[in-house]
């Protein structure tokens, strides 16, 4: 297992930097690549942000002097581990290893109130639709079975009123692992159960965003992909790679 729990910053907005900026190879061979994708940065160019400067796919390929291709999603507000193949041929094999839920992926979160020791959310999600991006899709697409495994890891209690119903407010650090891939599901999934990912400016509360940003100056949504683990697409080999939790995570509970 490759263990990197050397400490980042968190992304600064990628449109502002004046020198190209480094991203953090966890590891590299001959088929594949995994990368600590910052939050804020796109995977790739799309439609939807013709304004943007900087991408993972490209920034990765100028950086190792090879054509990437990406094999699964990492929503852009994101952080954590992403896996690129070097060749076609590999990442149809990790395709192959996704589709059949040969990869296990562990998140981290804040979410608001105290959520449960530990439950299960099975919970099926009809995919949300981009106006431009996904024009073609079929909108009358029934709802798609979606699992979410999560334990909590820490709590707390602040003695600050966000909400007009509460004199404090209450937080946890949560610990994820999707069973299925469905979009954005870690965060619909823990808006369903009434504890919204924070920093989620679709699905999530405003008022407990807008005091992270003023209180503890986050200004991201606090989810990262912190473990992936599966079989190497070329030799089989179970690989294990892992990263801290940001240290922004931890400001609430410290």
């Amino acid at each position: 297992m490759l263990d990197t729990n050397a400490a980042l910053p968190d992304w600064v907005d990628p449109c502002d930097g004046r020198l190209r900026p480094q991203l953090h190879i966890v590891y590299q061979d001959q088929d594949i690549v995994v990368i600590n994708k910052p939050a804020g940065l796109l995977v790739h160019r799309t439609a939807l942000a013709r304004r943007e400067k900087w991408f993972a796919m490209q920034l990765l390929r100028d950086q190792i002097g090879q054509h990437v291709f990406p094999v699964h999603r990492l929503d852009r507000p994101t952080s954590g581990l992403m896996v690129f193949a070097l060749s076609a041929e590999v990442a149809t094999r990790m395709g192959e290893l996704f589709a059949g839920s040969q990869v296990q992926k562990i998140y981290h979160a804040v979410v608001r109130g105290y959520v449960h020791d530990f439950g299960r959310i099975d919970y099926a999600l009809k995919e949300e639709l981009d106006a431009i991006a996904d024009a073609m899709a079929d909108p009358n697409k029934a709802a798609q079975e979606a699992v979410t495994d999560y334990l909590c890891l820490e709590q707390v209690e602040l003695p600050f009123a966000v909400s007009k119903k509460h004199a404090t407010s209450r937080y946890s650090l949560v610990q994820l692992s999707p069973k299925t891939g469905r979009k954005h599901q870690l965060r619909r999934h823990m808006a369903h159960i009434r504890h919204p990912i924070i920093g989620d400016t679709n699905h999530g509360d405003g008022r407990h965003n807008k005091f992270f940003r003023q209180h503890f100056d986050i200004h991201r949504l606090l989810l990262a992909a912190t473990q992936l683990s599966f079989p190497h697409p070329v030799t089989g080999e179970m690989k294990t790679f892992e990263i801290a939790v940001p240290e922004s995570f931890y400001r609430p509970f410290r």
